[in-house]
């Protein structure tokens, strides 16, 4: 097993049928009846390590010695595909061979694209391919002075005793960068709070024709997408990546990737789940990203000490059927391993 992950699978051509992975798994899913649109989010992490890794660098915003992966995922909670990169790398580094395969492999599929990322994607090659390619997005932009000129209506302090409550103020704009090729429109939001001296300011560029309103709604729907990347860590361990080769950690952490899509309860339910998040009404601008989350199906059995041992254990449909595909894939090896003859004493082995 150690040479298969070290030295078979660490092949160029290996490592990128890995990857590709991913993806067959979740049209497979998906069947001959594809959701009619995708959101795709897209966020890097950090993955620490405490050895001598290869390419394993010290990174001043985390402040650790780390990796610093790149995830994208859609809005069924699937990792559509995933790279790892050296640690002192830039958030958006090799966005192209992550995202444009996705891309590539919905073309046609689906009716609508959105995208949506923070600001660490604000930069104008992502906005043109993005548009180049029909994809509606919706990226967070870094606040400057020009930015703030625009709303310097909206950063007065209102006249009279603060309420309880947040005051929120919206605005619309065209903006162009000094190293963009044409204008683009930016929304602002500004929230003053209970007790807080300074607004709180921020800007999303985006290819939109909603409101205001419902661009930063659509937008703050994003931090699902983090909490996917901490459940990754927290159940399936992806930041484990101890092996000493840059290869070896690759290769790993595509193992894992394939082991949360398995495993994850919203694979089953994406073909029951045709319409698309972009589409559905909005809530409250302001809502908190973790007020709207359902309750998600245990991805561990618990010890039982704090559960009535005469009822049984209830299952998550959509758990019970990645369980029972990972239960085909084991059999599937056990078949193939039964079919090689024994050295020892002639028989099959078990």
């Amino acid at each position: 097993m150690g040479r298969f992950e070290m030295r078979w699978l660490t092949a160029e051509k290996n490592l990128s049928a890995l990857a590709d992975l991913s993806g067959q798994w979740i049209d497979m899913v998906h069947g001959r009846r594809p959701p009619r649109g995708v959101v795709l989010d897209m966020d890097s992490s950090v993955s620490p390590t405490h050895g001598e890794q290869e390419m394993s660098v010290w990174n001043g915003h985390y402040e650790c010695t780390c990796y610093h992966p790149l995830f994208v995922f859609n809005q069924f909670g699937d990792l559509e595909r995933c790279a790892l990169r050296a640690g002192n790398v830039h958030s958006a580094d090799g966005w192209e061979g992550v995202l444009k395969p996705v891309v590539a492999r919905y073309r046609g599929k689906v009716s609508r694209i959105y995208f949506r990322a923070d600001a660490g994607f604000a930069n104008p090659e992502v906005y043109e391919y993005l548009e180049g390619q029909g994809i509606k997005y919706a990226i967070r932009l870094p606040a400057n002075r020009v930015l703030q000129e625009r709303i310097v209506y909206l950063l007065n302090r209102p006249v009279g005793r603060p309420p309880n409550e947040v005051r929120r103020s919206y605005a619309n704009f065209t903006y162009q960068a000094g190293s963009w090729t044409k204008p683009r429109r930016v929304v602002a939001k500004v929230e003053w709070h209970p007790g807080e001296l300074y607004p709180r300011v921020g800007f999303i560029v985006t290819s939109m024709a909603r409101s205001a309103e419902n661009v930063v709604a659509f937008y703050n729907k994003r931090g699902t997408c983090e909490q996917r990347i901490k459940e990754g860590k927290g159940a399936i361990r992806w930041t484990r990546l101890s092996c000493r080769t840059f290869a070896a950690n690759a290769v790993r952490l595509q193992l894992h990737a394939l082991a949360y899509n398995l495993g994850i309860a919203h694979a089953g339910d994406a073909r029951a789940d045709l319409g698309l998040v972009a589409h559905q009404p909005q809530g409250k601008a302001d809502q908190d990203r973790r007020e709207s989350r359902q309750p998600r199906a245990l991805r561990c059995i618990p010890d039982g000490g704090s559960r009535d041992p005469q009822k049984p254990l209830r299952r998550h449909p959509a758990t019970h059927r990645g369980t029972a595909t990972a239960a085909c894939l084991v059999n599937s090896v056990k078949r193939s391993v039964s079919r090689i003859p024994s050295k020892n004493n002639g028989r099959r082995a078990s």
